[in-house]
């Protein structure tokens, strides 16, 4: 009898697993929708001593240089370079193996508020991509040390994400647009990245809000980088991705995808 009454437990664990994921209101295919998207760019600068400066551009993506204009090295075994052309104008390269992956022409304005960067990036076959970002400083008081917001950059439409489900209750996310290609059990339990392109040690974990609502939580070699807010509309036609990474003020992104 005992044993009987396991097995139709097993059996009702089953089917609900199977309904849930065949009824699970974020599986689907879904098309970003630039105007109502948003990024922001955060960066910090710090003094380290005598023209030397700590550059945090995103958790984990720390570089201490000093303002000499030489090649030193960075993140990733790049080199990164900064010349101060004078207090308000910095020249920023950073290079991989000789070659250049992005140039920024930093220039504060005449009361130091507002930072302009002629960005640049250069891709393996030559093509350039040039962003003219506009930061607002959040933090300090002059020069170039302090905190600095921007949200130049705009949404490029064509970002797609397919949800499907994953052994039962739990969810895949696929979109290298959004950078997102995880495989997540709604459990509380680390799962290491299975996107090719992530950083070594990289993992997420996840749990369900409620019914509309899920949040996801990154973390690089164990350590809490940012986290995701997913939340679908009332009508479930709509769903909006809010990414904060941990020590920013503000959302890195915002997505807001309609249903394909």
């Amino acid at each position: 009898m005992i044993h009987r009454t396991f097995q139709l437990l097993l059996v009702g664990c089953l089917v609900t697993g199977t309904l849930w994921a065949a009824n699970d209101p974020f599986v689907g295919k879904w098309k970003v929708n630039p105007a109502k998207s948003k990024l922001n760019d955060e960066m910090k600068v710090e003094a380290a001593g005598a023209n030397k400066y700590i550059l945090t551009f995103a958790p984990g993506a720390v570089d201490t240089v000093v303002a000499d204009g030489s090649d030193q090295p960075a993140l990733q075994g790049t080199t990164l370079s900064v010349t101060a052309k004078g207090p308000d104008n910095w020249v920023v390269i950073r290079k991989m193996k000789g070659r250049t992956l992005l140039t920024g022409y930093w220039t504060l304005s005449a009361d130091g508020k507002t930072l302009n960067d002629d960005y640049t990036e250069f891709a393996p076959d030559g093509k350039k991509t040039n962003i003219p970002y506009v930061y607002e400083r959040t933090a300090g008081s002059s020069g170039f040390t302090g905190t600095w917001d921007s949200d130049s950059e705009k949404v490029k439409p064509g970002i797609e994400l397919q949800i499907e489900p994953y052994e039962g209750d739990g969810l895949s996310f696929d979109s290298r647009g959004a950078d997102m290609v995880e495989k997540i059990k709604f459990n509380g339990n680390d799962y290491p990245a299975v996107d090719p392109d992530a950083s070594p040690g990289s993992a997420s974990s996840g749990r369900r809000v409620n019914e509309r609502s899920v949040d996801i939580t990154e973390k690089l070699k164990g350590e809490i980088t940012g986290t995701r807010r997913i939340e679908l509309s009332r009508d479930l036609k709509t769903l909006t991705m809010s990414l904060h990474l941990v020590g920013q003020n503000r959302p890195q992104s915002i997505l807001v995808f309609d249903r394909d």
